[in-house]
């Protein structure tokens, strides 16, 4: 029974993932909106929902080791599992002047993750601060990308683009907030069934939460940006699964722990103080290294990045 609640929210996540990111671009399209804003907030953040639903849930659900574990094993699944694929299926070129302000904040969040967390607990009051800098943040690169002189706003149009080229395509006003409803629906039911599944492997084998919440919880929130980085790097259009990755990262840690906090205060497990916020931040710093190396990751920075994550793997399956 576990096992089918396991397939059927990870099903639902991927799904309710893809619907709801198709559905409100749909929206915002009839809309008027224009792609660079779409592609900024619905396309970045939109990915990261699963991630979102899932971590409030496991904190309201008193399960602080997959609330923690989910942001910070999503963060770096994200750039050494599913770039370093990309990257292998086809090398990616990254837009300098944009990397240097969305990998400045990304790093800056990580580090301001870190400096919360080697306290014990992520309080209410931090998750505030992590919304409103993710606020900032958003506004900021509004305004810098509207004026037409920040590169990131052509990213930003392009990731817009890519979803909105994807299949089903012309979907009418309706159809598409019909779409956009049913995949939050399918997020939160998936998420609340991932949860539980979880908490009942991690007991039946004997693993932590944090473990758990590192590994399958993280990876299983991460499907979304799997498959939209994958089929973006199968197009030849690699640069928008790197835009997406950043974008979804900085979501992770600034609106997904801070939204988690702010739902339900959280205490850190040692493990993740001790090892796995570390394992973030080096992630993000190796990511910035290698994209500032000819503002490119070429296919053998993608294997470095995949064996990065085997070895992180075998360490946190390790009896």
């Amino acid at each position: 029974m576990t096992a089918v609640q396991l397939i059927g929210g990870l099903t639902l996540l991927l799904l309710g993932g893809e619907a709801l990111v198709k559905g409100s671009v749909a929206v915002a399209q009839r809309l008027g909106v224009s792609p660079m804003l779409i592609g900024l907030t619905l396309v970045g953040f939109g990915t990261s929902t699963p991630e979102l639903v899932t971590s409030v849930q496991a904190a309201l659900a008193g399960a602080p080791g997959i609330a923690v574990g989910n942001v910070v094993g999503s963060n770096i699944a994200n750039i050494l599992l599913i770039l370093g694929l990309a990257a292998l299926i086809q090398p990616m070129a990254t837009t300098k002047e944009a990397f240097r302000r969305d990998g400045s904040v990304l790093i800056a969040a990580s580090l301001l993750l870190l400096a919360v967390v080697l306290g014990g607990a992520i309080p209410r009051w931090a998750g505030a601060v992590f919304l409103a800098l993710l606020l900032g943040y958003t506004l900021f690169a509004y305004f810098a990308e509207r004026s037409g002189t920040d590169p990131a706003a052509a990213v930003h149009a392009a990731e817009a683009s890519e979803v909105a080229a994807m299949p089903p395509r012309a979907l009418g006003p309706w159809l598409a907030a019909l779409l956009a409803a049913g995949g939050i629906a399918a997020v939160v039911v998936g998420a609340d069934l991932l949860v539980d599944s979880a908490l009942e492997i991690a007991r039946a084998a004997g693993l932590s939460e944090a473990v758990i919440g590192l590994t399958l919880v993280a990876v299983g929130t991460s499907l979304p940006e799997l498959v939209t980085s994958v089929m973006a790097a199968i197009r030849r259009h690699a640069d928008i699964a790197f835009g997406n990755i950043v974008g979804s990262n900085i979501f992770n840690i600034l609106g997904v722990a801070g939204m988690a906090a702010v739902a339900s205060p959280i205490a850190v497990p040692s493990q993740i103080v001790q090892f796995d916020i570390w394992a973030m931040l080096a992630s993000a710093l190796v990511l910035v290294a290698f994209a500032a190396t000819g503002w490119r990751l070429n296919r053998w920075e993608g294997a470095a990045l995949l064996a990065g994550y085997g070895g992180y793997l075998a360490l946190q399956l390790a009896p």
